[in-house]
């Protein structure tokens, strides 16, 4: 029922300081050094064969270095590749070799693609983003960038819009795996947002994010002479379950357009916004507050669209995290082309192309059947342990949206450090309940957990049972209650 980090992840101490990748070895660490500190003005590097550095599109401003490179290579080396899809031969019209259905396989499926993925899933990406987004303008194909999962969409654009040792705003506390995505890949730090769980007033809430706190962070990265690239905002987040309001983003992309920083919009959990009462806004439902005397368009709804990049992913909304789809959203074609290139170490096969083509134009059956029952299931999940934790006299915060509530058990931690908070955890592991810790998210408070409920009820039953002989003080573990065929929580589970 619960999440655990992964083994090989340990959460930095403070998110600035030396760059990520030197922590993984002595034998890479000069090189390391001598990586970060390359000016944003020095001249690319010679590789053999690929010509002279002058080549790199200088005036692509929007990448670092490193992406003008990989958007050279996809420029020229992949320009014949491109020209042919264009114009394919093929005398027989793609015979298939099975019927019409979510396991068709046509010879072209088979073949090296456009590395944005076939067009026709970028055409049903943007029919289903405009859509599920509520864009007030169709959203474009050639916008769109299909990867292997969110990890790859980090990874990709962190490598292509920092330099080394450069960093991205992040509001904490933040899904600790994005460290991983950013800071191992492509050797980018993330600049703690810290925020707390104080209420100051009838209009704030828990852990809420202003423009005063980033502005705050900002300063404090440069006067540690990192530069900020960019900001990471995650809608709904995870792990508080927050929704940002139209207003809120509206003052964080200003923000970040008067820093000239990039913003990426983690929007996965977009689809998982099981309460009616809750309104979701996507930033590219946005509308430009800069232009309104102009007529809708893609180009003039954000305060900086060429600096704005939008991910999504079936991982937690269709719950196909195996599957391993993740597109990219973004008006900035230097951006989607350098993240393209890298799509040869991050495509997906055309056969699951296909599939999610399939899946992504079967409005009816999303719309009619599987939202509803999906956000039935979530709700009822969600309000049992929300009842349970109330019953146990635990505060907790939930929005709900996502798959979590975040819980506050610090009153359980003898002393209020982290210490203390990782042997509580130890203590659940232990029992057989698996949580995340609120060190894994990076928050600065210890003793905030992370529950996810998104389970059948009889293992909800079972992990809250675990919970309550925790936090009792007992050590042994309940016996497993018979399989439950219902969805919802049995009476004997309350």
């Amino acid at each position: 029922m619960f999440t655990l980090p992964q083994k090989d992840f340990s959460a930095p101490t403070t998110c600035l300081g030396p760059a990520c990748m030197q922590d993984l070895g002595s034998s890479h660490g000069d090189d390391l050094e001598g990586e970060c500190s390359r000016k944003l003005d020095q001249k690319l590097p010679e590789l053999p064969g690929v010509g002279d550095s002058a080549m790199f599109s200088p005036d692509t401003s929007y990448l670092s270095s490193r992406g003008r490179m990989i958007k050279w290579f996809w420029d020229s080396a992949e320009e014949g590749y491109r020209t042919y899809h264009m114009d394919e031969y093929d005398e027989n019209k793609n015979p298939s070799l099975s019927q019409s259905d979510m396991q068709r396989v046509e010879p072209s499926l088979l073949q090296y693609a456009d590395w944005r993925g076939h067009l026709f899933l970028r055409e049903e990406v943007a029919k289903f983003l405009s859509f599920y987004c509520k864009s007030p303008a169709p959203l474009r194909p050639e916008n769109v960038v299909v990867l292997n999962g969110g990890a790859s969409l980090f990874s990709a654009l962190a490598t292509v819009l920092c330099e080394a040792g450069e960093a991205f705003l992040i509001p904490t506390p933040y899904y600790g795996a994005i460290t991983q995505h950013v800071c191992l890949y492509g050797n980018v730090r993330l600049a703690c947002v810290y925020l707390d769980s104080e209420v100051t007033g009838l209009d704030t809430r828990p852990f809420q994010l202003t423009v005063e706190k980033l502005e705050m962070a900002l300063r404090e990265a440069h006067s540690e002479g990192v530069k900020v690239k960019g900001l990471i905002l995650i809608n709904p987040q995870n792990p508080l379950g927050d929704i940002y309001s139209p207003e809120e983003l509206q003052e964080y992309l200003v923000f970040a357009k008067r820093h000239k920083l990039h913003v990426i919009v983690d929007e996965v959990y977009m689809l998982s916004v099981f309460e009616e009462s809750v309104g979701y806004c996507s930033v590219l439902s946005l509308e430009s507050s800069v232009l309104p005397l102009f007529p809708r368009c893609a180009l003039c709804r954000l305060p900086d669209p060429q600096r704005t990049h939008v991910m999504w992913a079936t991982s937690k909304d269709f719950g196909m995290s195996g599957l391993r789809f993740g597109t990219l959203y973004t008006e900035n074609q230097d951006v989607a082309t350098a993240v393209a290139s890298l799509c040869r170490y991050h495509g997906l096969s055309g056969l699951v192309q296909y599939q999610m083509a399939q899946l992504l134009r079967d409005r009816d059956w999303i719309n009619q059947v599987y939202l509803p029952e999906n956000h039935a299931r979530l709700k009822a999940a969600h309000t049992y342990v929300s009842e349970e934790l109330r019953a146990l006299g635990i505060p907790f915060l939930s929005r709900g949206a996502g798959f979590f509530i975040w819980v506050d058990l610090r009153k359980y931690l003898p002393k209020a450090t982290f210490e203390e908070e990782m042997l509580l955890w130890r203590r659940f592991l232990d029992n057989k309940v698996l949580l995340s810790f609120g060190k894994a998210f990076e928050c600065k408070e210890p003793g905030w957990f992370r529950f996810v409920f998104s389970d059948q009820a009889h293992r909800l039953c079972l992990g809250m049972q675990r919970v309550r002989q925790v936090l009792a003080g007992k050590s042994q573990v309940a016996e497993d209650p018979p399989p439950s065929q219902s969805q919802e929580p049995s009476d004997q589970c309350r």
